[in-house]
């Protein structure tokens, strides 16, 4: 079997871009070890770095390829689902440990969405659209205030209704988004980890698809390209047992899309990609009380970032353009963040006075916009202009970057952790 001689890519990022092909599907179902490792070389990883997972030699590996001998205990198929992240199911086996929650069967009565207490529903409309103004920094505490102060105690009121639990669910996760939103994403993975059993409970199948979105973004941003794969298919299998909702299932696919494009899946990328669109297109209209909206713009936004990763650049810079003009007014954090990504491909197009033109609208955002994950993403943009300091007006942009820079830092100040590293977009 020849060996791959550049650098091998990470096998479970190759796995996950492999779940639904029919060659993976087989294999496992046969349990045919030699078939899967043979289609993980063919898609560079090496025999060397296949061994070194199962905790096997290269020489046996390479009898599981030519067929001279096959896998037959229990332990190393467990090894093998356990190193590669192939859910337990694929192989007879039960849930592995790090497979998500939300993919294993749901009771019958999780059907949703459940019937909502307008007092809940105006509190978290209200939230939310603060948030798209202001940003998470300076609304994540109130949120929590508001859940221990006023829904804590109605969860084990024995005359609440399920609604409650979809309530307290839709808040937790706006507690983790905000709190994503703040630097603070260890904060927002407990936020989102307590979300999901809430949103179980209150019978509301979608709102617990919807969590999974999160939690897929969330992976993704924190670099575990794997599981994120992992929670937008556990939110496409739930979001399968409920009302059919096409934004939910177009973002699921969407954030699919982005994990798979980040780890160079080009091709499983693209499927889920056009998924998506096919789904946010479908005719059908649903409502869900609980789920902010997935609209053209978002989808315009999150398509050009994965475009931008499977480097069809003059595509990606189609949807980022029309992300802006979608967010022209009253989103304040995603028309910055839109911005961004535009300047973003602009420059790795090559188009640096195109550049510089799109990021004076990023000279201009507020000021007081309380976002984290906008100030790093600035960083980030900083960095990707650094090398071009020789033109003369990027050279003049940055001094003005710089500047605006300076002045948003001094009246954030008091709420940028004191490292916030970086993050994907």
């Amino acid at each position: 079997m020849l060996e791959m001689n550049r650098q091998s890519p990470d096998v479970r990022d190759v796995v996950a871009g492999l779940l639904d092909d029919r060659r993976l599907i087989a294999a496992c179902s046969e349990r045919d070890m030699g078939s899967l490792f043979r289609l993980l070389n063919a898609r560079g990883v090496s025999t060397r770095r296949i061994a070194a997972a199962v905790d096997v030699s290269q020489g046996r590996v390479y009898d599981y390829m030519r067929g001279k001998t096959r896998v037959e205990k229990l332990t190393l198929f467990e090894q093998i689902a356990d190193a590669f992240h192939i859910p337990g199911h694929m192989l007879g086996l039960a849930r592995r440990g790090w497979e998500p929650a939300a993919a294993g069967p749901q009771p019958h009565s999780l059907m949703g969405p459940i019937e909502a207490d307008a007092d809940d529903l105006s509190v978290v409309d209200h939230f939310r659209n603060a948030d798209r103004q202001t940003g998470g920094g300076r609304l994540y505490a109130a949120v929590v205030r508001h859940l221990s102060d006023k829904v804590a105690a109605r969860l084990v009121d024995a005359g609440s209704g399920h609604h409650v639990f979809g309530a307290a669910a839709a808040l937790t996760e706006m507690a983790a988004w905000m709190a994503h939103d703040s630097g603070q994403n260890d904060r927002a993975a407990k936020h989102f980890a307590r979300a999901l059993p809430l949103a179980q409970a209150s019978g509301d199948v979608l709102l617990a698809a919807n969590v999974a979105a999160g939690r897929s973004h969330l992976a993704l941003q924190t670099g575990d390209a794997a599981s994120s794969v992992g929670w937008a298919q556990a939110g496409l299998d739930l979001a399968t047992q409920g009302a059919r909702v096409p934004a939910l299932t177009a973002k699921l696919h969407t954030m699919k899309a982005r994990a798979l494009a980040a780890s160079a899946q080009h091709l499983a990328a693209s499927r889920a990609l056009d998924q998506a669109r096919h789904a946010f297109h479908c005719s059908t209209e649903a409502h869900h009380p609980w789920l902010s909206p997935f609209d053209a713009a978002a989808l315009a936004s999150e398509s050009a970032l994965i475009l931008r990763d499977l480097g069809r650049l003059s595509e990606a810079l189609e949807h980022a353009t029309e992300a802006v003009t979608l967010r022209s007014t009253g989103r304040a954090r995603s028309l910055t963040l839109s911005r961004i990504s535009q300047v973003d491909i602009l420059i790795r197009h090559g188009e640096l006075d195109a550049a510089v033109h799109a990021g004076h609208g990023l000279l201009n955002a507020s000021p007081l916009l309380g976002s984290v994950r906008v100030l790093q993403q600035l960083d980030e943009l900083r960095q990707l202009l650094e090398p071009h300091q020789g033109h003369r007006p990027i050279r003049e942009y940055l001094r003005q970057f710089d500047e605006s820079r300076r002045a948003r830092m001094l009246l954030l100040a008091d709420i940028i952790p004191p490292s916030s590293g970086g993050t994907r977009r």
